[in-house]
Formats: C-alpha cells, structure tokens, sequence
C-alpha cells in the first residue's frame, strides 16, 4: 500500500565491522545480507542479487496467487525459479514459471499477468535512483 508522499516501502542498510556483512530493516523486519565466502564475505546471508531475485521471485508469486483468487481459479502451488546471467555486460534474469492446479489457457494468462508485476515493471522500465549524503 502506498504511504503518504507516494513512498511504498523503505528499507535501511547498516554495515559495521564484518565484511561485507549488511543489516537491512525495512519496517518492523530485519534481514543480514552478505557476500559469498568466495567474494570476501562470510555467506551469513543472500547476497545483493539474490535478494534481487528474490524480490521479483515473492512478487511474481503473490501478484499471481492474488490474481488466481480474484478469478476463483484452483491454483494450489506457485513455484518461481530465477536465474541471474551476465551475458558480456549485459545483465539477464530468466524466470521460469511453474503452476498447478489451472489449465493451459489460465497458464498462459498467468504468463501475461506476471510481466506486469510492479518488481517486473520495476525491473525492465528502469529506476531512477538518486544518491547524495546524509
């Protein structure tokens, strides 16, 4: 729901000592978000682009589960697999869909309702992010 000023969510992140360690809260939640051992982190959490994908995967699920309850369809599992690529420069993700309990043509407006998801939208109109110091 969109608050006052039309922000729709915030989110903090604190990083202290640990590298690359990050605790984020975003309302009354809190998750750690870290670098792979591999990288220099300690793994204590998703990395960056895994919460990303995340993001868009929990998106796609709800927006469909919200829109098959509002037509009365009989979805009884939704499973979002995401895969983030980098293809030279260019950055991918490839979203496979999966859902049981609806016929083909249910499926298929499933598949066009997910592209207009607002992370979805988010995602492939672009953000426009502006930094400055606090």
């Amino acid at each position: 729901m969109e608050e006052k000023g039309g922000i729709i969510a915030r989110a903090e992140a604190q990083m202290e000592i640990a590298h690359y360690a990050c605790t984020i809260r975003t309302g009354r939640h809190s998750l750690i978000v870290d670098e792979p051992k591999g990288t220099g982190g300690a793994d204590a959490g998703p990395s960056p682009i895994a919460l990303l994908l995340s993001s868009l995967g929990a998106c796609t699920a709800i927006t469909l589960r919200m829109y098959a309850d509002r037509k009365h369809w009989p979805l009884a599992e939704i499973n979002v697999a995401l895969i983030y690529r980098l293809d030279g420069e260019m950055p991918r993700i490839e979203r496979t869909i999966r859902l049981e309990g609806l016929d083909e043509e249910q499926c298929r407006r499933c598949l066009e309702i997910a592209d207009k998801t607002p992370v979805t939208r988010a995602l492939k109109r672009g953000v426009q992010i502006e930094t400055r110091l606090g």
